[in-house]
């Protein structure tokens, strides 16, 4: 049974010692001796979880909480002072991408040391060599020295390496942001695919929204322990509510799981949503054929001014499966200002979901991590059809038959 399992952490523990003002020199050593003192600090405190292979975990938690420590303990850079980890298949991690680079070699001669690094032989790094130059898109750079390279040729070659190891394992820590938006497009997408191979990947970001595109599992640390552990439209909610709240009404909480779950509205209050409908036809509905045209319509409350909202809106399956989200940001819209209440619509001409039971979100932002109101599951509806097709939504299309010439 334990072979089901790429990654199994069994309570361990790691702290370091947080010097005051250490010296460096023998003179600053031995005269100042003061300057020696420093604090324990444990990181982590009793962490234990597992992970199955093909599986893809984020973890989430405030700065500090350990998630980069643990990755690094997973990944071998560092080693827990007590408890276990065990590691099953070949491990490539984007902890520090470029980490091992030299800065007087070129690209290509990089390439060749840094997945060397990774476990790959000569023959393989030949064989993918062309591969990672063209992810990389540092064609016309590649044999010069990378110190002429900019930090983002730098983060692009060295994420182009450290996908293409073929690795059983990913470690990824805060990375998705390399180059312009148009190559983080192309690396979440090859994350994405990666995925699909069955490679179990650990997931480090701040970023709610690619942790639910990418992720199975969402796994919040918090002082060291695991504080909440599921899927992701479930979990997310929970960490940014405490974030806003910085552990006022956790602090004392037992460790009782379940009581986490029942957060389904946060926010910072200037704006709230006040009532959702659904409607089909300008009638209220709460069953649609997948056929029907939908709109979702939002009534709001505004306490004071928010001078550059966001809506978003996302529809989940009954499994948690995100089907469909968006903002009015993402599609371009002009900036909206909230100054007195209102309403908003979001109209489908038709609703293109498969059979199933279905709950929405919806949220106003602002850009900042924490919203100004996200009401989730704030409502559920059924959606039959007489086509028995898979997956979540259904796709534009027609059938042709035709002769072979």
């Amino acid at each position: 049974m334990q072979e089901e399992y790429a990654i199994e952490v069994d309570n361990i523990k790691k702290s370091f010692r947080v010097y005051h003002d250490k010296g460096f020199t023998l003179k600053e050593l031995s005269l100042f001796k003061k300057r020696r003192g420093y604090e324990i600090r444990n990181v982590i405190d009793g962490l234990s979880f597992k992970v199955k292979k093909g599986e893809a975990v984020a973890l989430v938690g405030h700065n500090g909480c350990g998630k980069s420590t643990t990755l690094k303990m997973l990944t071998r850079i560092i080693y827990p002072d007590s408890g276990n980890i065990t590691m099953r298949g070949r491990v490539s991690s984007l902890l520090e991408l470029g980490a091992g680079f030299h800065a007087d070699m070129t690209g290509r001669e990089n390439i060749f040391i840094n997945a060397a690094i990774f476990g790959l032989t000569h023959r393989e790094i030949e064989e993918r060599i062309d591969d990672i130059i063209a992810f990389s898109e540092l064609e016309e750079f590649i044999d010069n020295p990378v110190r002429t390279y900019s930090s983002g040729m730098y983060m692009r070659l060295a994420f182009a390496v450290a996908i293409n190891v073929d690795a059983d394992i990913l470690l990824i820590d805060e990375i998705l942001v390399v180059g312009d938006a148009a190559f983080q497009v192309k690396c979440f997408n090859r994350l994405r695919e990666i995925r699909g191979k069955g490679t179990t990947i650990v997931l480090v970001s701040h970023s709610t929204r690619q942790i639910e595109q990418l992720c199975d599992r969402c796994i919040w640390i918090h002082d060291g322990k695991v504080r909440a552990d599921g899927k992701p439209c479930d979990v997310n909610p929970l960490y940014l509510d405490f974030i806003a709240k910085r552990g006022s009404e956790y602090k004392d909480a037992k460790e009782d799981k379940t009581k986490y779950f029942e957060v389904k509205r946060y926010g910072s209050g200037e704006a709230q949503v006040s009532e959702v409908r659904l409607l089909k036809n300008g009638e209220p509905a709460l069953g649609f054929d997948a056929e029907d045209p939908c709109t979702i319509h939002v009534d709001y409350t505004v306490r004071e001014c928010v001078a550059d909202a966001v809506f978003g809106i996302k529809i989940y399956r009954n499994d948690g499966v995100l089907c469909y989200g968006t903002t009015t940001r993402a599609e371009h819209l002009n900036r909206i200002e909230l100054s007195e209440d209102g309403s908003i619509e979001f109209i489908m001409p038709r609703l293109a979901l498969i059979s199933g039971e279905y709950t929405i979100d919806i949220s106003i932002e602002t850009g900042e991590e924490y919203p100004v109101d996200y009401w989730k599951s704030v409502a559920k509806f059924n959606v039959t059809s007489s086509i028995e097709d898979e997956g979540t939504t259904r796709m534009e299309h027609q059938w042709k038959l035709g002769k072979m010439d």
